[in-house]
């Protein structure tokens, strides 16, 4: 059986394999096709293939039958199958995809499977469609009606293109100790304790912890992020007020940056992040001294993700506080551990988009100017008189 279909692949066909094992996604069938033909014409045998590969003698014998009869991808590719004819014929698919996307029956909070199913027994002359026929025809269709997202979506007014290409050319500008762009926002975060001691982990076994949790109370973490330089700072404090946005402002300019002449505070549209915050919690004159080397950059309502912070407390979450952390004195010494090896790694956000790609992308929900830019267009205008 095994001398008929010998295979012998050119340079061609087996750089090809080689460059589809190297990576990028792909059916694991297909890769292991990939590995019997490489191996069966490096000369190994069928019964070294089906131990290295992790596969049946059968599968090495017809791939290498498909390859020899025909050619490279009908070795990799799959067969066609015999198989049923469709239950749901296209007028009954259509009917599925209606009824999916129209709203649930009363007392029901989404379509299930069971419940489509039934609706079609209801609506056809099928006797009974089983829930997988359901869930083919509408994965066909990328339709999951018992999964809902919520997103914010945006109003993009002349406000919203303003604030966007504002902050956008704050982070184009050439770096300028004297004048340093800072982004800065916050993050709540639970104290969560352990009511049972973890397992370890040890050789053939993950490490294991009980589903049941103690919780010990809030805490807040302040973030700055400086645009041009790699540094950021994690404030742990346990609250988030009105005096702690105007403390925070303070240490930015006296502590962290006392020698710069203005500092452009890229932030969020938050209540307590205003200049009212430090009237309401310095004396005036010491108000007006950390005013004068602020400049507040909001970004747009329901834009957070033109806050290059924002990317950097996704890291903070996954790479520290993504556990539980029990107590308010070891979230500070965690995530100072943090703050420190991430500035010592020089780590950066390499931001890609800019006002010009804004205008690309987003031209069309650019708000349409009323009054046309023509240097010759004449304005009539009345004086009255007295």
């Amino acid at each position: 059986m095994n001398v008929r279909y010998r295979v012998e692949l050119s340079q061609t066909e087996r750089t090809e394999l080689t460059e589809l094992l190297s990576g990028g996604k792909h059916a694991a069938r297909r890769l292991k096709r990939a590995q019997i033909l490489l191996a069966a014409d490096g000369g190994a045998s069928d019964e070294a293939i089906a131990t290295n590969v992790g596969v049946g003698s059968s599968t090495v014998y017809r791939t290498k039958r498909r390859f020899v009869l025909g050619n490279l991808e009908a070795a990799l590719s799959e067969e066609p199958r015999p198989g049923a004819n469709r239950k749901l014929s296209g007028k009954e698919e259509a009917l599925l995809v209606a009824t999916a996307c129209s709203s649930p029956p009363a007392g029901r909070a989404r379509w299930t499977l069971e419940l489509l199913s039934g609706e079609l027994v209801r609506l056809t002359a099928h006797e009974s469609v089983s829930r997988e026929t359901v869930r083919r025809r509408l994965a066909e269709n990328d339709l999951k009606p018992w999964r809902k997202d919520m997103w914010c979506i945006p109003q993009v007014d002349a406000d919203y293109v303003a604030r966007m290409e504002d902050v956008l050319d704050l982070y184009s500008e050439a770096p300028d100790p004297e004048r340093p762009v800072v982004c800065f926002d916050e993050s709540p975060i639970q104290l969560i304790g352990e009511v049972r001691r973890p397992i370890p982990p040890e050789p053939g076994q993950i490490e294991r912890y009980d589903c049941e949790y103690k919780r010990n109370g809030t805490a807040n973490l302040f973030v700055f992020l400086d645009v041009n330089r790699p540094w950021r700072k994690v404030k742990v404090t346990e609250r988030r007020a009105a005096e702690d946005f105007a403390v925070c402002m303070r240490d930015l300019t006296d502590v962290h940056y006392p020698g710069a002449e203005r500092i452009r505070v890229v932030l969020d549209n938050l209540s307590t992040h205003s200049a009212g915050a430090l009237y309401q919690t310095f004396p005036a004159d010491e108000a007006r001294r950390v005013l004068r080397r602020l400049e507040f950059h909001y970004v747009p309502k329901h834009a957070s993700w033109l806050n290059m912070v924002e990317i950097e407390i996704g890291v903070l979450a996954s790479q520290c506080l993504d556990r539980r952390i029990e107590s308010y004195t070891r979230l500070v010494a965690e995530t100072a551990a943090w703050e420190k090896r991430r500035n010592a790694e020089c780590a950066r956000i390499n931001w890609m988009f800019t006002t010009q790609k804004a205008r690309a992308k987003m031209g069309r929900a650019y708000p349409k100017p009323t009054l046309k830019s023509d240097q010759n267009q004449r304005v009539k205008t009345s004086v009255p008189r007295y």
